[in-house]
């Protein structure tokens, strides 16, 4: 997920507020890389901008899909270890989410976890500042800082999100938007903003029959297919560009020789996509190549997370081992 805005000028918020922490827009830079993807070879765009506010809010819905198996499974670990995990993180630290959307999953851990206070982060500023201050009201006695950045690039968290006993929480898998080498880049950002005494708590997809994850990409109702197509209208709206939903339909499938599941939108008919200053033809069956999500084993994910500087500690899976949620420790040098 190649993105460009850095979080180096975040602006601190008090240590009771739903505000939202915003880092600079960098606009020009976005477009500039949308344009980029869109006329490489292979065309392409950052997963980032499947998640405008109502790409957020189709997610949600794929979250309860049958065929979306992460979501529950992972939910399932929670509840069936809730109390383990709850004792390798302790209670009492710095929760910080990472990718927060909705902010439901560490929500359903505040009980087990008692943060003192709550960090969530995620790129659609609207829609976490509407999930924040619905949370901000039934947890009052929890300190929430949010922002609302970009984590794929450089980031520094701001002075007002505690230092100490800092715990990142990435849940639902989303570590496998990334290729493994963004991966470790991207654990290696998150280990340089912790300490000693940090650690993370994240979930991890396995590898598992072709057809099961398959199903989980390219549901019978065709939700996902309209998260997928909803990122043309977004990027017409940071763009400019012309792209005709009608024009486009959705392809996923599992690469098994990558260990990955592929998103794509397809081109129905030959056409022409322009914008402000260029232009691109696509022939009939030409794709963009919207979202790659990796699955791993718990020992390859362990291997990944020692080159990033953390050391599995805890591994906690479902009974079909489709999912793990894993602890790892900051680890010293």
């Amino acid at each position: 997920m190649p993105m460009t805005r850095t979080a180096t000028a975040l602006r601190a918020l008090p240590t009771h507020s739903s505000d939202i922490a915003e880092g600079p827009q960098g606009d020009r830079a976005t477009v500039a890389e949308i344009q980029a993807g869109l006329l490489a070879p292979q065309a392409r765009t950052s997963p980032k901008y499947l998640y405008d506010s109502l790409g957020s809010r189709l997610f949600e819905a794929i979250c309860e899909l049958p065929e979306y198996y992460p979501t529950r499974t992972e939910a399932a670990i929670f509840a069936a270890h809730g109390a383990d995990i709850a004792r390798r993180v302790g209670t009492g630290g710095t929760l910080i989410d990472l990718g927060a959307g909705n902010c439901a999953k560490a929500a359903s851990l505040f009980p087990l976890l008692q943060p003192q206070q709550y960090v969530p982060i995620d790129i659609s500023r609207d829609f976490l500042n509407e999930a924040v201050g619905r949370l901000q009201q039934r947890f009052p006695s929890i300190a929430m800082t949010a922002l609302a950045l970009d984590l794929s690039g450089p980031f520094t968290l701001p002075p007002a999100v505690n230092a100490a006993r800092r715990t990142f929480f990435y849940p639902g898998s989303s570590i496998g938007n990334f290729a493994p080498h963004e991966a470790i880049a991207f654990l290696r950002r998150v280990r340089e903003n912790t300490s000693s005494d940090g650690a993370l708590l994240i979930g991890v997809d396995l590898i598992k029959d072709a057809a099961v994850l398959d199903a989980a990409y390219d549901d019978a109702i065709g939700v996902t297919a309209a998260f997928n197509l909803n990122m043309l209208r977004h990027v017409n709206h940071l763009t400019g560009a012309d792209f005709d939903v009608r024009q486009w339909r959705h392809v996923a499938f599992f690469n098994a020789e990558e260990s990955r599941i592929e998103m794509h939108l397809e081109a129905r008919t030959a056409l022409t996509v322009r914008w402000p200053g260029g232009e691109r033809r696509f022939a009939r069956g030409e794709r963009i190549h919207t979202e790659d999500s990796y699955k791993y084993t718990p020992e390859s994910f362990a291997q990944l997370l020692a080159q990033a500087g953390f050391a599995a500690d805890a591994v906690w899976t479902d009974d079909a081992g489709w999912f793990a949620v894993m602890h790892a420790h900051a680890a010293t040098a």
